[in-house]
């Protein structure tokens, strides 16, 4: 085949622009990762930020403050992309213990309809609670809608749903205490 033959061929114009698309493809994808790599550092820096302001609303309401908060903070650059995170309440030994990972995909809706990025759970107990070998967990997902990037609960056994803020602590706490 003659070289100007070789130009012309359309199976080789296919493939070079299937490897173009492929270039700009593979481009698309890591500023894709990047972006997620941000958004998961800035919404854990966010889910600490919901618990350290209960601590210290309620903390500023007590004679002595006695509701501690592990780690006592956390900077975006804090999160760990490979394994758990842990964020802890204490109240005298009654303890809101929440943990939370980076999903395998940048996006997952395996476990909860709305798409997240983040995935985890949040624990609370107490001695009575122990004692029995009872310890209420509910499913917390980052959810990343369109319009709406946020923290939210699922509970599995009654399949509520709603927001992980201080409304949300303050009734897991009311339970422990």
């Amino acid at each position: 085949m003659k070289d100007h033959d070789k130009a012309t061929d359309p199976r080789l114009k296919r493939l070079a622009r299937s490897i173009e698309a492929l270039a700009e493809k593979d481009d698309r994808t890591l500023r894709q990762a990047r972006e997620i790599d941000t958004l998961r550092r800035h919404a854990a820096a966010a889910l600490f930020a919901v618990c350290a302001a209960f601590v210290d609303e309620l903390n500023q309401l007590l004679a002595e403050p006695v509701v501690t908060l592990d780690p006592p903070s956390f900077a975006p650059e804090s999160f760990n992309e490979e394994s758990a995170n842990l964020i802890q309440v204490n109240v005298r030994g009654r303890v809101l213990q929440v943990e939370f990972h980076a999903t395998a995909e940048l996006l997952s809706t395996e476990d909860f309809r709305v798409p997240y990025t983040l995935a985890g759970s949040v624990r609370a107990f107490n001695q009575a609670l122990l004692d029995k070998d009872l310890i209420e967990e509910q499913h917390i997902f980052y959810t990343v809608e369109r319009r709406e990037k946020t923290w939210r609960y699922f509970d599995a056994r009654t399949y509520r749903s709603g927001a992980f803020d201080r409304e949300y602590l303050i009734a897991l706490m009311e339970q422990l205490v």
